[in-house]
């Protein structure tokens, strides 16, 4: 007897233990993590591009990269992801004349603008 009442409460704890009120309890949440130009951005910006687009570009550099709306423009219209992206030596491949930036800072400011260019 005792048997049966162990199997008859285990069966129903386990049945109304595994239900839910909420399909949120289902899903996964989305990271939170969004990145963001002034946090993530700036600084890869700072380090690798300003010696040439700075407030005053030089060295054959055609636009500045000083502030966030113009590096959002510059991801938006002139191709900056594309240019960084570029192979090693490609015509065009940025920073000019220098190393390519690790694949993981490229990826960052990808997310950046799959994020919606966030400041």
């Amino acid at each position: 007897m005792k048997k049966t009442n162990y199997l008859i409460l285990t069966s129903i704890i386990f049945i109304f233990g595994c239900s839910t009120n909420s399909e949120d309890d289902l899903t996964i949440p989305l990271s939170t993590n969004t990145t963001k130009y002034i946090q993530n951005i700036k600084p890869i910006i700072d380090n690798n591009c300003v010696a040439c687009h700075g407030t005053t570009p030089s060295a054959g550099a055609q636009t500045s990269l000083v502030t966030y709306n113009q590096v959002k423009l510059s991801v938006q219209n002139n191709g900056l992801l594309d240019r960084i992206s570029r192979a090693q030596g490609a015509s065009g491949m940025m920073p000019y004349q220098g190393t390519r930036l690790p694949q993981t800072t490229i990826d960052l400011i990808t997310d950046w603008n799959t994020d919606g260019l966030l400041e």
